[in-house]
């Protein structure tokens, strides 16, 4: 089992940027493809990037493509998201999670087994 815990939400103005962290406790961090998924209020939780196990490979939403950056220390334990250029339509709790099986191009909430407990990220126009 792995336990999950996001930081680093907070207010930022649009075009503003910020990082998210993920701390994973339990069993080897390494064995788990990490995802990033959002939920905004009133809507459905939503992909947002994933990255492979050694960190070679990642996949992104369009909707965050060439502005969001997901990363991993494998040694520490830790999972980041690095988000530039926010958007108002950023906004939205922010969550970890953690998957097994085998690595793919597009991911679901039923996908993922473990889960962090969000932080909300608002992004003021």
């Amino acid at each position: 089992q792995v336990q999950l815990e996001e930081s680093g939400g907070g207010l930022v103005q649009a075009g503003g940027s910020l990082r998210l962290s993920c701390a994973a406790s339990g069993r080897p961090f390494s064995s788990y493809i990490m995802g990033w998924f959002r939920q905004a209020p009133g809507k459905e939780r939503e992909f947002v990037g994933a990255i492979i196990w050694d960190g070679e490979s990642t996949v992104y939403a369009d909707s965050v493509k060439d502005r969001f950056t997901i990363s991993r220390d494998n040694v520490k334990g830790f999972q980041y998201l690095e988000m530039n250029s926010l958007k108002s339509e950023d906004t939205a709790v922010y969550y970890c999670a953690a998957a097994g099986g085998r690595w793919r191009q597009k991911w679901a909430p039923s996908d993922y087994t473990y889960w962090g407990q969000g932080t909300q990220v608002t992004v003021s126009s």
